[in-house]
């Protein structure tokens, strides 16, 4: 492949990352009108996200390794036309279980699809400047789609309806599996007898589902609230049960081996914490918008288009340069810096609060952050990773980008909500509450950053890159000899 073909191919990768990532924030926008239309309760409106959640977050890490064993692009193909037909499904769904169904169905398909695509890149691109520029272009796609995703979803559902946040995917899944088929050179992967191991898979991709329910699950009601702990408590179990059958496996799914390097396992653990945070706070900083300042749905996803703007032109223009000059750790603190000083930022906004003092200064931050630190991350979870093992460290990442999420999500809206209830029977008024507890959520994402950097700091490897990319080589080269296979 020469190298305009493979930066057209990148692009044709990033449009399905960009599908899958604006149908999170779409959805979440249409539901008042997706509950009105087929008659949903509100806990029982939750499964709309839930059965896309369950899905997605459980068959991420299967998806990647089975792109190392069969082939990525046969698996990136797949899962792109089992979402569009998903999509198909719920544009035309005229009753509650055939959304909650079909939604399920685009959660497998968006998991083949998004896990291999971080693997593919850097397959395409082993030169580290040009590596460290793809993953930037990838890194923005995936971190500021969401909030792309606001502003469709409200253009979308207030001018049409909300059935075609899910008709929109139709055409762009169609336009991205012929572009892919063209572009995308074949893979043969290393073979099912390389890590063909069921039992392993039984269990990690069962231990992950009811992992991502236990924690979503409290959305939709005390009687699924319930179960939360135990369902919970067996996930851990059946995880535990998966990490020793993996470590006495001839062939196993997901080699441990991976987690010797500590850039790979420390570089995951900060995927996990900062996306909590920030995952967070986009939803409860749309609340607040909301419910506080009266934003409808479109001014929303204007006033959060800040953030995207910036992250897009760090992540495309200015990543790659910083990376390749300072090093991926020493460009992922600062920029985890930032993102926490944004989430300060936040907690001092008022219940009067203005766009221009108290949200703006706090979107530029967290899109300068994030624009520095999410491209570096990605680097750095990727740097010591061999050809083989691209599709699991990339269904990796990405899994553990979405159970932070989930989980960061649903405790920092149970903090909030406790925080809000507290003070309403105390007799403060309703946006003075709930306005406190959104700072409260804040608050605890800024911890979580801090955190963060103490994981950057400490766990992670430097590995400073210079213009040629010699130290970048020998880091990775370290790296490498760490997750060699024992004897």
């Amino acid at each position: 492949m020469n190298g305009k073909s493979r930066w057209i191919a990148l692009y044709v990768l990033c449009l399905g990352m960009l599908m899958i990532v604006l149908d999170v924030t779409v959805v979440n926008v249409a539901l008042p009108s997706i509950q009105d239309e087929l008659g949903f309760t509100s806990s029982s409106l939750a499964w709309v996200v839930n059965a896309y959640m369950i899905a997605f977050g459980g068959l991420l890490l299967l998806s990647g390794r089975l792109g190392d064993l069969i082939g990525r692009r046969t698996v990136f193909l797949a899962g792109l036309a089992v979402f569009t037909f998903a999509s198909l499904l719920c544009g035309v769904a005229q009753t509650q279980w055939m959304l909650v169904g079909a939604r399920f169905l685009q959660g497998v398909g968006g998991a083949m699809t998004s896990a291999v695509i971080l693997g593919m890149i850097v397959t395409m691109f082993p030169e580290p400047r040009e590596q460290a520029k793809a993953i930037g272009v990838y890194a923005f796609v995936a971190s500021a789609g969401g909030s792309v995703g606001l502003l469709a979803g409200g253009v979308l559902t207030e001018s049409i309806n909300w059935h075609w946040i899910f008709f929109i995917n139709l055409p762009i899944g169609i336009a991205t599996g012929v572009w892919a088929m063209r572009l995308l050179e074949r893979d043969r992967g290393i073979g099912l007898r390389q890590g063909a191991d069921s039992p392993g898979a039984a269990l990690i991709t069962a231990s992950l589902m009811l992992g991502v329910y236990a924690i979503v699950s409290p959305a939709s009601g005390q009687q699924y609230a319930a179960r939360a702990p135990w369902l919970g408590a067996l996930a851990f179990v059946l995880f535990v049960a998966f990490l020793v059958r993996e470590s006495t496996a001839k062939s196993p799914l997901i080699p441990l081996r991976i987690f010797r390097s500590r850039n790979i396992s420390g570089a995951n653990i900060i995927q996990a914490l900062s996306v909590a945070g920030m995952f967070g706070m986009f939803f409860l900083g749309s609340l607040y918008l909301q419910r506080v300042l009266g934003y409808d749905a479109l001014e929303i996803g204007l006033a959060f288009m800040p953030v995207t703007i910036v992250m897009g032109l760090l992540s495309i223009r200015y990543s790659e340069r910083l990376v390749m000059r300072f090093g991926a750790r020493r460009t992922l603190i600062p920029g985890l810096a930032l993102v926490m000083a944004g989430l300060i930022a936040f907690t001092f906004a008022p219940v009067d609060g203005s766009f221009v003092v108290h949200v703006l200064p706090v979107m530029l931050l967290l899109g300068t952050g994030a624009g520095l630190a999410f491209p570096a991350l990605m680097t750095l979870a990727m740097s010591a990773t061999s050809g083989e093992d691209a599709g699991l460290a990339s269904g990796l990442i990405n899994t553990t980008a979405q159970v932070g999420g989930a989980l960061g999500l649903a405790v920092l809206a149970v903090f909030s909500a406790a925080r809000s209830d507290s003070l309403l029977r105390g007799g403060q008024p309703v946006a003075a509450a709930l306005t406190s507890g959104y700072h409260m959520a804040f608050w605890i994402g800024a911890v979580l950053l801090a955190v963060c950097i103490v994981v950057g700091l400490t766990v992670m490897k430097p590995a400073p890159a210079t213009e040629h990319g010699t130290d970048h080589e020998v880091a990775a080269d370290e790296e490498e000899r760490e997750l060699a296979p024992v004897g």
